[in-house]
């Protein structure tokens, strides 16, 4: 198999379609995780994926898994925890955290994690640059005071949010904060959320697949675009919470 190697330094990346039809989506091997060089592979579909002590590889998975914020489904048993537990949801208010704790939960089937501590630095500094953000959900201890029970994080660039890792500590937690997320980033002007894998947590929400050309097309209309209202720092939701 002759695997693309990337220079040390640039933007450029091979075909993402001869990828998929050769090499399982992996479109190239090397490089670095420079703000330049992911805010150049997102649009064209492309993500890094790679675990600890690995040379950076970069994929191009199809068919794509994609979730259209209007078309979010909340399931019953979901809205009844929306409506009777007491929680928080916050925009961008511990993004570190949170990539941190996606890294460290442990998955089923999977060795390690591929959110790598230079991986944690780079999308540290997209998120920085306004351009990577994490959602967050707080659960009161016996106290009343807020902790950190779940969330997620991913990269925005123009209408199109690039979902990355999302964690849960305790029960429903990553649940209510991607329930609602999805329609404050519509109301913000995303168009299209890109969800990468097939899984039953995200078919449950509505999530569907879509051809790698259509979704190429998608990108190329959507991430020129820009939002409506910029995605802020502050509380989202807070429920049935008397602490302030």
């Amino acid at each position: 198999m002759n695997i693309p190697i990337l220079p040390p330094h640039g933007c450029r990346f091979p075909d993402p379609a001869q990828a998929i039809a050769e090499r399982d989506g992996l479109v190239a091997v090397g490089g670095d995780l420079s703000p330049e060089r992911l805010l150049a592979a997102y649009p064209q579909g492309i993500f890094p994926w790679y675990s600890e002590n690995q040379p950076i590889c970069w994929f191009a998975l199809a068919p794509r898994t994609v979730l259209f914020p209007e078309k979010i489904h909340i399931g019953r048993s979901l809205q009844k925890s929306l409506r009777n537990k007491p929680y928080a949801v916050t925009a961008n208010h511990s993004f570190p955290a949170v990539i941190a704790a996606c890294a460290a939960m442990p998955r089923a089937g999977q060795d390690g994690t591929w959110i790598t501590g230079d991986m944690q630095h780079a999308y540290t500094k997209l998120h920085e640059m306004g351009h990577a953000h994490s959602f967050e959900c707080w659960y009161p201890d016996q106290t009343g005071r807020l902790k950190l029970a779940g969330g997620f994080y991913g990269v925005q660039i123009g209408r199109v949010f690039f979902g990355e890792s999302m964690f849960a500590a305790q029960a429903d937690a990553s649940k209510t904060a991607f329930a609602l997320a999805v329609p404050y980033l519509a109301e913000c002007g995303i168009g299209l959320i890109d969800c990468q894998q097939n899984t039953s947590h995200l078919a449950r929400f509505g999530s569907e697949q879509m051809e790698f050309r259509d979704f190429q097309m998608a990108l190329k209309q959507l991430t020129p675009q820009p939002l409506s209202k910029k995605i802020g720092n502050g509380i989202l939701v807070k429920n049935k919470l008397s602490v302030q």
